[in-house]
């Protein structure tokens, strides 16, 4: 018997972040407005993909507060529990708390910190991310299939550098990016399709698209 499951990675909403901080794991960040709309929008996309008999059988989030207010509407719609997952937890950042963070890498104190894009040097190594991420989405998976059955269902809510470095895992490319160049809107959906081998591939849609382009370019993530 093959052993199938989805596990949704959905990165949280809008942060209210005035100050354009770099929050990282900072507590006390919860979403703006706008973020709090695209948590309705998340939870009314799966309870829709529900309707067409697609549901969603276990919910995860980062203890992050943004993440758990994103994931909060969800769980109210669905009337499902949600699971706290340290391991899908925001990377660990040694710029943390700062604000205007491009000027401030002007100033030599950081520039040791600088040395090594590839790992990067100034924070959570990348394969750690994906380690930690995959570990979880295993767990998930493995339980979601235990409990639910074959092709069971799991949404998780977490960050965009520790979906993003995942998602470049599971189609083999490169960890190492541009910050820029990453696919992972406010609140859009990337899944990994687990199948006996594990992730057998990614998918990828931003059910919030419209709302994503009224967002601030708000540092962290």
């Amino acid at each position: 018997m093959g052993h199938t499951a989805t596990v949704h990675l959905v990165r949280h909403g809008e942060v209210h972040n005035p100050d354009r901080v770099l929050y990282g794991r900072l507590d006390g960040f919860g979403l703006s407005e706008l973020g709090k709309e695209m948590a309705l929008g998340i939870a009314e996309h799966f309870v829709q993909r529900a309707e067409q008999d697609r549901p969603v059988h276990m919910l995860a989030t980062s203890p992050l507060q943004r993440a758990q207010e994103t994931i909060a509407p969800l769980s109210a719609r669905l009337g499902l529990p949600v699971t706290i997952e340290e391991r899908v937890l925001e990377a660990e950042n040694a710029f943390e708390g700062l604000s205007s963070v491009k000027r401030q890498l002007r100033r030599p104190k950081y520039w040791p910190l600088l040395v090594n894009p590839f790992r990067p040097s100034w924070g959570e190594p990348y394969k750690q991310q994906v380690s930690r991420v995959l570990a979880a989405v295993k767990d998930l998976s493995d339980q979601a299939i235990a409990d639910h059955g074959e092709g069971a269902e799991v949404v998780v809510v977490s960050h965009q550098l520790p979906i993003w470095v995942t998602r470049l895992w599971a189609e083999n490319r490169p960890l190492w990016h541009d910050p820029r160049s990453r696919e992972c809107t406010l609140t859009s959906i990337t899944s990994l399709h687990i199948g006996p081998g594990g992730v057998e591939s990614v998918s990828y849609e931003e059910p919030n698209k419209e709302l994503s382009k009224q967002a601030l370019a708000l540092p962290g993530a």
